[in-house]
């Protein structure tokens, strides 16, 4: 027996337990697909070109499938909110500058002088801040920040395990179709051999023309429930294709590897080889939505130490540098090649009193008013600051003592998501292995019931052909052994179904 395996050990084992492998199930519970996922931009992947195996569709689902991408996206977006979050650990700076022009009479920005002429005016500043203290809410930011991210891409894994499970379920229910037209097109040729034996026996007056009109309504009744066979395959294929975003036009040339199912009845009994407690221990540990739910509640609880740090005080450091330029400022420079030339008067001792004094013409400096050069203006207007700002909490309408509350409600409701998680993984586990021990109990009952019916529907044949059973009590015959043929292949399904789903639970691949 060749045996195709799943590497994929983690499917989300809450939706194993509501899949019935019917195809009417099948027909009714698709929803439809959105186009490929090579629109969004994942790595496209060719398909194969012959039969499909399990693991092929699997494979090639979880490439191109948008729910998937969807998750991805999601864990980007938590993981780039991360950053920001560390990022709001690190000081900010900035730099800031603007050009103004004043017209008519107005006050120089650097001179504080009114002046009726026009003034251009430049400002220009640097400065920076950083959050010394603040309750530790942003530390516990990046630490919720960073739970969240995990969870998100847990979240992923929890996608891809569901789309795996949907594939495989699938999967088995077209095979379960296939297997079902098999057993309707042999009963047919059985029935068309019937119908020309009766005509035969009719024409040698052996049989009663009832008999044979009884025949043909048989194989017309089969013929029919062929044709509901096929269109359940039909549905099944369909539902395949559009799990793995093909074309639907290719659904009726969808074809599958089948592998070769042993006879349940010859596995270990279910009830021996499996204990439910020890699964679930298992696959509490294992289980993506367990792990998720486990980080929600961490999460939570980091939301309630920063709803607490609103209590705390809040110190910052700021600081920064600012100068500027005014187009009226002026600056004296000395011209060294020119002077301007002073009388003095200046009394001589050696001339008697009553004389006039001695003039002496001293040579004084001289200095121009020139505009200021930018530059200089610029290192001559400089200013710097340094400041610490303490905000201190005090009455703020009661906001810090609600978020408080509600942050302590929200770690009760993750608390409370977690536990049903894992309560309900419990009782999937037991109703899984229930199910999976009557799936095997009921395909062993129904084979015993088919051998039996089939004993008895040969001898109905015999006595048929020749005339001692009528077309109604004939019919009947071969209506009970077609009914537990198809109930015995039904729970043959269901058995490998079931089964695989505990084979899951103890972290086993999921092989066919």
């Amino acid at each position: 027996m060749k045996r195709k395996t799943i590497t994929a050990l983690h499917f989300r084992p809450l939706a194993l337990a509501g899949v019935v492998l019917t195809m009417t199930t099948v027909a009714q519970g698709q929803n439809p697909v959105p186009p490929p996922a090579a629109a969004l931009g994942t790595p496209a992947q060719a398909a194969p070109t012959g039969p499909w195996t399990l693991q092929a569709a699997v494979d090639y689902a979880l490439a191109h499938n948008l729910t998937v991408r969807a998750s991805e996206l999601t864990a980007q977006q938590q993981e780039a909110t991360q950053r920001l979050n560390r990022a709001a650990l690190l000081p900010t700076a900035g730099f800031t500058g603007n050009q103004s022009f004043n017209f008519g009479t107005n006050r120089d920005p650097l001179t504080n002088q009114f002046q009726a002429v026009n003034v251009r005016s430049n400002n220009f500043s640097a400065s920076g801040q950083v959050t010394l203290f603040s309750g530790f809410q942003l530390r516990n930011t990046v630490r919720q920040g960073m739970l969240n991210a995990q969870a998100a891409r847990v979240d992923i894994e929890k996608a891809r395990n569901d789309l795996s499970l949907n594939v495989a379920s699938s999967f088995l229910q077209l095979l379960l179709a296939q297997e079902l037209i098999r057993a309707s097109e042999a009963r047919i040729s059985t029935i068309r051999e019937q119908v020309v034996r009766s005509e035969k026996l009719l024409k040698a007056g052996a049989v009663a023309e009832g008999n044979l009109l009884d025949i043909r309504a048989q194989l017309a009744s089969e013929e029919r429930t062929l044709v509901t066979a096929q269109n359940q395959l039909a549905l099944a294929q369909l539902t395949l294709v559009q799990q793995l975003n093909l074309d639907p036009a290719s659904a009726s040339r969808f074809e599958v590897v089948v592998p070769t199912l042993p006879d349940p009845t010859t596995l270990t009994a279910t009830a021996d080889a499996l204990d439910p407690n020890a699964t679930f221990e298992q696959a509490r540990q294992r289980l993506p939505e367990i792990k998720a739910a486990d980080l929600r509640v961490l999460s939570a609880q980091r939301g309630l130490d920063i709803a607490r740090g609103g209590y705390y005080p809040r110190l910052t450091l700021a600081g920064g540098v600012s100068t500027g330029f005014s187009s009226v400022r002026s600056q004296q420079v000395l011209n060294t090649d020119r002077f301007t030339l002073t009388p003095v008067f200046q009394p001589d001792p050696t001339v008697p009193t009553g004389y006039s004094p001695s003039i002496y013409v001293l040579p004084q400096p001289s200095f121009d008013r020139l505009p200021y050069k930018f530059l200089d203006q610029l290192s001559d207007n400089r200013g710097e600051f340094l400041q610490f700002t303490l905000n201190v909490p005090i009455l703020n309408g009661l906001q810090t003592r609600v978020g408080v509350q509600q942050a302590q409600v929200s770690i009760q409701q993750a608390t409370l998501q977690a536990e049903q998680v894992k309560l309900q993984l419990r009782q999937t586990i037991q109703q899984s292995f229930a199910d999976a021990l009557a799936a095997q109990r009921r395909f062993a009952a129904s084979s015993r019931q088919v051998d039996a019916l089939a004993l008895a529907f040969r001898n109905a044949e015999i006595r048929f052909n020749n005339g001692l059973l009528n077309g109604t009590d004939f019919n009947q015959a071969r209506n009970n052994l077609t009914a537990a043929q198809s109930d015995m292949i039904q729970a043959k399904y269901e058995f490998f179904f079931r089964r695989k789903v505990l084979d899951f639970y103890q972290g086993k691949p999921l092989a066919l």
